[in-house]
């Protein structure tokens, strides 16, 4: 099973820039869909942006021209570049990995943005 390190987060004032990086571990980087997710206070969790094997990327609609998703599979890591950040973008952002239906998930970030 793969294991997930996410670091990157941090204190932003709306309208900067983030950029989340998961590293991977334990097995086969290239062959997992990847995924990050956010949950903020009281919420539950939603995905942000997803990247398969093949580099297709899909994006929630509230990050679509904001955000985007990256892969380096001979880093083993994940990125999201986060601009123009909302001070609702304020979340912790976790990193999933995806293979024949079982999810393996980071530990997670925190991102907060100050208005």
């Amino acid at each position: 099973q793969v294991q997930l390190v996410e670091s990157g987060g941090g204190l932003v004032q709306a309208g900067g820039s983030l950029r989340l990086s998961c590293l991977a571990s334990g097995s086969i980087f290239r062959i997992y869909d990847m995924g990050w997710f956010r949950q903020a206070p009281g919420k539950p969790r939603e995905l942000v942006a997803h990247i398969n094997t093949g580099d297709i990327t899909n994006y929630a609609d509230f990050v679509k021209g904001r955000f985007t998703i990256s892969r380096d599979n001979a880093k083993n890591t994940v990125y999201l570049q986060m601009n123009s950040l909302k001070p609702e973008d304020t979340a912790v952002y976790y990193c999933n990995a995806h293979k024949y239906m079982i999810d393996s998930w980071g530990r997670g970030t925190q991102v907060t943005v100050a208005s």
